[in-house]
C-alpha cells in the first residue's frame, strides 16, 4: 500500500522577529499599542532571529542526507520566509535549489481590530472584546475582522489533506507561527480544546523550536504520524544561540 503520510515532518516556529522585541518594549513601558511600522506580514527577523535560524539550519545540515528535509512549506510572512531561507543557505536541505512552497494557509492568526494592541490596550480600547474573550476562551473567540483558533484550524485541515495527498513518504519542513504549530498538533494528534490549551499554558513555543513527527506504519490502516519532539531547542543550544520564547507582537489577542 502506498504510504499516505510524510516519513518525517518538522514544524518550526520562525526565529525571533522585530515584532517580538517591540512587544516586549511596549509591555515593559505599559503602552497600549506596539510600535511597529510594518504590516504584520512584513515584519522581519531581528539579528538574533537570523542567528537562531542559521543555528537550526546547521543542525539540519549535520544530519545524514537521507534524514534532512526535502520539501519546505513556509508561511508567506517575511519572518517565516527568512527563517526558511537561512536554513536552506547553510545546507539544511537535501536539495538547496528546490523551490519553497509558500502557502498562505500557514500564515499567522489574524487579529483584526486588536492588531498591534497589548493586553492593556485591548482592555482600554475594546473592553467588550476583552470580556468576550474571557467568556468564550481564546479557542473560540474571534475578534472583529480577525480569526479564532478554530478559524486557523479550519484552513489547516486542507493543508493536512495536501500533506497526505502529495507528500507521502516525503520529508517535509513547515516554517510558521506559534498558533499554527499548536493548531497542527491539535489536528495531527486528535486533541481536544482542553488538551491543546493545557499544552499552550505550559510554555510559549521557542523561536526556531522544533516539533517533529515520524511515520509509524503500525498506526491503523494508513499508518500515522507520531510526535517525536516538541518545542525542541537543542539545535540552538548546541550552537550557543540564545533561546527566546517571546509571544508574537499580538500576544494579547492569542
Amino acid at each position: 500500500m502506498e504510504q499516505r503520510w510524510p516519513a518525517r515532518l518538522w514544524i518550526v516556529r520562525h526565529g525571533q522577529s522585530a515584532g517580538n522585541v517591540a512587544r516586549d518594549a511596549a509591555d515593559a513601558a505599559g503602552l497600549a499599542r506596539i510600535d511597529i511600522a510594518d504590516r504584520d506580514m512584513d515584519v522581519a527577523l531581528s539579528e538574533l532571529g537570523h542567528e537562531q535560524a542559521r543555528a537550526l539550519g546547521r543542525w539540519f545540515a549535520r544530519l545524514p542526507a537521507d534524514e534532512r528535509p526535502c520539501t519546505v512549506m513556509s508561511s508567506p510572512y517575511l519572518r517565516a520566509v527568512q527563517t526558511s531561507q537561512a536554513i536552506r543557505d547553510v545546507g539544511g536541505l537535501v536539495t538547496p535549489t528546490r523551490k519553497f512552497c509558500i502557502d498562505e494557509r500557514l500564515r499567522e492568526k489574524e487579529f483584526g481590530v486588536l492588531d498591534r494592541l497589548t493586553r492593556h490596550g485591548i482592555e482600554m480600547q475594546f473592553p467588550e472584546q476583552a470580556e468576550f474573550r474571557r467568556l468564550l476562551g481564546k479557542f473560540y473567540h474571534r475578534p472583529p475582522g480577525g480569526e479564532s483558533w478554530c478559524d486557523v484550524i479550519l484552513r489547516l485541515r486542507s493543508l493536512i489533506d495536501t500533506l497526505s495527498l502529495h507528500h507521502g513518504g516525503d520529508r517535509v519542513l513547515i516554517v510558521a507561527h506559534q498558533v499554527v504549530v499548536l493548531c497542527l498538533r491539535y489536528l495531527l494528534e486528535g486533541l481536544s480544546e482542553e488538551q491543546i490549551l493545557a499544552i499552550d499554558r505550559e510554555a510559549d513555543i521557542a523561536n526556531c523550536g522544533v516539533t517533529e513527527y515520524r511515520f509509524d506504519a503500525r498506526g491503523g490502516p494508513d499508518g500515522e504520524l507520531i510526535l517525536a519532539r516538541y518545542n525542541f531547542t537543542a539545535p540552538l543550544e548546541e550552537e550557543a544561540a540564545p533561546v527566546t520564547a517571546q509571544p508574537d507582537a499580538n500576544v494579547a489577542a492569542r
